[in-house]
């Protein structure tokens, strides 16, 4: 089993290597245990939304950090891939929060900025690049800004320009790549890619989003799913269930993976 800083590196290569990384968002150790068994599977991310949902939380920092903790380190221990984390804003102490992080296996994480002050949010990267520097782990930070998130109707260049401006400073504070949720037309995420840095830009995969073929073709380093993962097995067990209750049966072809 490779270690934590051979896991981290490894992390760091996929992120800056010519092909796009993608990350299929996992909440469990079955979850995480039947994505990282797929061919091409290369690495894992969790999504926060769906851990604390599948506790019974709602999204935001309601789950108690060690809760979180203690389901993220299951997945890491459960698989021999690369697992980043979602720490959300850092559970009131990004530094800290991701120290407890490394310890349990996670060798990457993705970090809210919330739209704080920018003096704000790039002390929170740097903490959490000093944790990891501290523990001795090239800590894989994908630090997120919600400028599209929260934009609300302010103009579109106004937030692209808060999005750029937002995502260098974070490199330039340790980060290792710019995580821009929202749902992107091509136009922005070329501004995005041309303003942050080629393979610097991370995605969310929502619907509507662009193909994965065209992001790696515009240079985009990482795409992920957040809670749409978990969205889209609880349609499926929606649907069956709305079709067992009226009589049906289980349909052809279900697996047994777990």
């Amino acid at each position: 089993m490779p270690t934590n800083a051979e896991k981290a590196a490894e992390l760091l290569r996929l992120h800056t290597d010519p092909e796009l990384l993608t990350v299929v968002n996992v909440w469990d150790v079955i979850t995480a245990t039947v994505v990282a068994d797929l061919p091409g599977t290369k690495a894992l991310a969790t999504a926060s939304h769906s851990i604390a949902a599948s506790y019974g939380y709602a999204d935001g920092e309601n789950i108690p950090v060690d809760t979180m903790i203690e389901a993220v380190g299951r997945i890491a221990a459960a698989v021999s891939v690369p697992v980043s984390a979602d720490l959300e804003v850092g559970y009131g102490d990004a530094g800290e929060t991701t120290r407890k992080a490394i310890g349990v296996g996670i060798v990457g994480a993705n970090l809210e900025d919330q739209m704080k002050p920018l003096e704000e949010a790039v002390a929170a990267v740097r903490a959490v690049v000093a944790a990891g520097e501290a523990e001795g782990v090239p800590f894989v930070l994908n630090a997120r800004t919600d400028a599209f998130v929260k934009a609300g109707d302010r103009a579109k260049a106004d937030v692209v320009a808060d999005a750029i401006e937002r995502g260098k400073a974070f490199l330039e504070a340790g980060a290792s790549c710019v995580f821009v949720p929202g749902l992107l037309d091509e136009p922005t995420v070329v501004q995005l890619v041309e303003g942050i840095g080629e393979r610097r830009v991370s995605v969310i995969n929502v619907p509507g989003s662009l193909p994965q073929a065209r992001l790696a073709e515009l240079g985009v380093a990482r795409v992920s799913f957040g809670p749409w993962t978990q969205r889209l097995a609880l349609t499926a067990f929606a649907d069956f269930a709305t079709d067992a209750i009226a009589g049906g049966n289980l349909p052809d072809g279900v697996r047994p993976l777990n």
